[in-house]
């Protein structure tokens, strides 16, 4: 089994990001220490800390199958935030992921914890779609993998353009999942059955 890369970077530093809350608070127009802010700048940074320095636990846990070249494992349903680095504003993923396994499958949990890796972190929907699918294939030893999204991006829905109701797709499907119509056709309508 291919070990999963855990995307890396620096810590988040608690006391600047609650400094410079305080700041933007200030230019703002707002006071930092009335009743309902005083507290803000500490909140906000805790935040930070938990979102993007969070613990994601063990990512690579397989188990030895047997299966025939038809099988997949799909999950789909599941919902994760991230946020935009364009905007630094939140979006909402709804995810499928499939795969079909080899000689191992993954640990079910590890399909969502790899997911979850990806979205904390100033992100695009379309990296993550891509990074997950990729990281995946190497865990589970196979490129017959799918990854489906369908966000909601708070920047399209309050700033900008303000629609609320638009939602965007993405995939990246690899190996069979594209390159064998039939797998990928029952793969598809079953990951998009839970965006409609």
């Amino acid at each position: 089994m291919a070990s999963i890369p855990t995307p890396t970077r620096r810590p988040v530093d608690t006391g600047r990001v609650e400094h410079l809350t305080r700041e933007l608070l200030v230019a703002l127009g707002e006071d930092p220490d009335r009743e309902g802010l005083a507290d803000t700048p500490r909140r906000v940074a805790a935040w930070w800390t938990d979102f993007l320095d969070r613990d994601h636990g063990t990512l690579g846990t397989t188990f030895t199958h047997s299966t025939t070249h038809d099988d997949f494992v799909l999950l789909r349903g599941i919902e994760v935030w991230s946020l935009c680095e364009h905007h630094l504003l939140p979006f909402r993923l709804t995810v499928s992921i499939a795969y079909v396994p080899q000689a191992q499958v993954l640990g079910l949990s590890k399909l969502v914890r790899q997911l979850r890796v990806h979205a904390h972190a100033l992100q695009l929907q379309e990296r993550i779609t891509a990074d997950v699918a990729g990281d995946l294939a190497k865990a589970a030893g196979t490129d017959d993998v799918a990854v489906y999204a369908e966000g909601e991006h708070l920047c399209m829905s309050m700033r900008g353009v303000e629609t609320g109701s638009v939602r965007t797709v993405t995939s990246c499907r690899l190996g069979r999942t594209a390159s064998d119509p039939e797998l990928a056709a029952r793969i598809e309508r079953l990951a998009l059955a839970s965006a409609r």
